[in-house]
């Protein structure tokens, strides 16, 4: 087994909330420096730059997990973790059609950067990724397992987008086998039990993602073996 520190929440310069300076080259070197071996990138319903991340990641022998944080129609956020960069992306594609057609204001919401992995501006996403898609939570989490990836509530015990505050229990008839728990707030334990507990930092400046702290154990550095890690859930003591 082989113990990879991580920060499996982050958000980078495309997500409007997420500081210009996120960029993907930037969170990938910010990672290295901090001992990270594993970051997951997880913009808000949008994928277009994990593909620059995939090379700074790859550039600095860093293991990027492709991921997205999507809003559900609840307005419930789902971390989708998917097995490759270009199902993300076509997962994306998917989402787009669901989402409002909302343009995004930068001088209110912040900018919306898409990047390459040299720090190059390459688009600018038009449209506001902040807002709510028109999929209920149970049809996100089927659709993100039919795209082979795992859906994992975010931050349930924090703000009104986590499950907990949002709906008051975890739906166990979705099959949730991990959760995110922010980990500076009280959380219930069982809606912990028999899951995969994940901490993440939810970074949106370079300061924020986590020092080597968080980690999981896996039985090979892949894309594959963590989202199999996720799948199983943790068996009840």
């Amino acid at each position: 087994m082989e113990k990879l520190f991580c920060d499996l929440h982050m958000h980078s310069c495309l997500s409007p909330c997420g500081s210009d300076d996120m960029t993907p080259a930037n969170l990938c070197g910010m990672a290295m420096l901090k001992g990270l071996q594993m970051l997951a990138l997880t913009d808000h319903n949008t994928a277009r730059n994990l593909p620059a991340a995939q090379v700074c990641a790859d550039a600095y022998g860093l293991l990027l997990i492709p991921g997205m944080e999507i809003t559900t129609r609840e307005e419930v956020h789902l971390l989708g973790y998917f097995p490759s960069v270009e199902i993300a992306l076509d997962f994306s594609e998917f989402l787009r059609a669901h989402m409002p057609k909302k343009k995004n204001k930068p001088s209110f919401f912040g900018n919306q950067f898409v990047m390459d992995e040299d720090d190059n501006i390459v688009a600018e996403e038009d449209e506001l990724l902040i807002a709510a898609s028109d999929l209920s939570l149970d049809a996100l989490a089927k659709l993100i397992r039919e795209a082979k990836g795992v859906p994992v509530p975010a931050h349930i015990n924090r703000g009104s987008n986590g499950l907990l505050i949002n709906l008051g229990f975890v739906p166990e008839d979705l099959g949730f086998t991990a959760v995110e728990v922010w980990r500076d707030l009280p959380c219930a334990h069982t809606p912990q039990e028999g899951r995969v507990v994940l901490h993440s930092s939810d970074a949106h400046y370079l300061g924020d993602i986590l020092e080597a702290s968080e980690f999981v154990e896996l039985p090979e550095r892949s894309v594959d073996a963590f989202l199999d890690y996720l799948r199983r859930g943790k068996p009840l003591q």
